[in-house]
């Protein structure tokens, strides 16, 4: 099973430390609500820890292969707002993951996740209280 099906599968059954075990060490992940990227496995990480604390009922409900790469699609509740959206996996030389960019949709959607994790990385340290938004 190539990586990001694993990832699939192991974020499906709630496996979180499995699936970011599946990224390479100079992960980049482009999120949807800030202009630079999470990078580096430590900070991918810390970002996967908020967001099962913040999605709810999250399931992938389609899936797209590509030569390079693979697309899932899934939706999931944060703040009782309905989220869609996809993530786009990104393999590497060596087959892991090396990039991903999430896109959501709605924007009100986006604007609860965007606000849920800077919460969530604040209230585990990663981000200090109080200081401006990460961009």
């Amino acid at each position: 099973m190539n990586a990001a099906l694993e990832f699939k599968a192991r974020v499906e059954s709630g496996d979180v430390v499995g699936a970011t075990g599946l990224f390479a060490d100079d992960v980049v992940l482009h999120s949807p609500v800030k202009f630079r990227p999470f990078e580096g496995i430590d900070a991918v990480r810390a970002l996967f820890r908020v967001l099962q604390r913040t999605f709810a009922d999250f399931r992938y409900v389609g899936q797209y292969d590509g030569p390079n790469g693979h697309v899932l699609h899934f939706r999931t509740l944060v703040e009782g707002k309905q989220v869609e959206g996809i993530d786009l996996l990104e393999l590497d030389d060596e087959g892991r993951i090396g990039a991903i960019t999430v896109m959501i949709r709605p924007q009100s959607a986006l604007i609860a996740v965007g606000e849920a994790i800077l919460a969530g990385l604040v209230a585990d340290g990663v981000v200090p209280a109080g200081g401006p938004t990460p961009s």
